[in-house]
């Protein structure tokens, strides 16, 4: 296995010790402070592991999850599924590593790390979906690879603020079930009301410099 980067180990061993501190005071620079005297980190460690200051804890935060999907995918047999079951088990996996940490994911959106939106949420909402369509397989390298990634960056928003609300695993279920039939259904006739949608999302993933 390949070892980590020092600033992903201080980025884990700093985040750590701030996540208990989330529920009641959010993602804020006090808190990040407390937690990295907590972990004993230095003033140089903390520009090592997080140059962008929280930002950077809070994209690891989700960096994590991802990692926690795929690891819990590899332990079952997706082979008998279908695409849109494959891609379904990729994104109750990631709810799944989020699960201890909901209220974090709250907090993240209620500091505005997660207005969907805006930018830095855009890039966050296009790996995470990059990774689910990944994990099911998809190995696409076209105009439809885009396509995929950014109908289902549309929908997971809606799946995650439908999962805050603590739902049944029969309703989540369902609920994720829906919005994927919806996103493919459209996907499979509306590329051409898509594309503009998808090329709006890339500029705020800040791939389009041209405007």
């Amino acid at each position: 296995m390949t070892a980590q980067r020092p600033s992903i180990r201080l980025q884990d061993k700093w985040l750590e010790a701030l996540l208990p501190h989330v529920p009641d005071t959010g993602w804020t620079d006090q808190a990040a402070q407390t937690a990295m005297g907590e972990a004993g980190i230095s003033s140089d460690e903390a520009a090592l592991a997080a140059p962008g200051g929280v930002g950077d804890l809070v994209e690891r935060f989700f960096d994590r999850a991802e990692e926690g999907m795929l690891a819990k995918l590899e332990e079952e047999d997706l082979s008998t599924l279908r695409t849109h079951e494959k891609v379904a088990a990729g994104i109750k996996a990631w709810l799944g590593a989020l699960e201890p940490h909901r209220e974090a994911v709250k907090r993240a959106s209620a500091r505005g790390f997660l207005p969907w939106n805006a930018r830095d949420a855009a890039q966050r909402t296009w790996k995470t979906a990059d990774a689910i369509w990944t994990a099911a397989g998809d190995t696409a390298t076209d105009y439809n690879r885009e396509t995929k990634r950014g109908l289902l960056s549309a929908v997971l928003p809606p799946i995650v603020l439908y999962w805050q609300n603590e739902p049944d695993d029969a309703d989540l279920d369902a609920f994720i079930a829906k919005r994927l039939e919806n996103a493919m259904t459209f996907g499979k006739w509306g590329s051409k009301i898509a594309k503009p949608g998808l090329e709006l999302l890339d500029r705020l993933r800040g791939r389009g410099d041209d405007g």
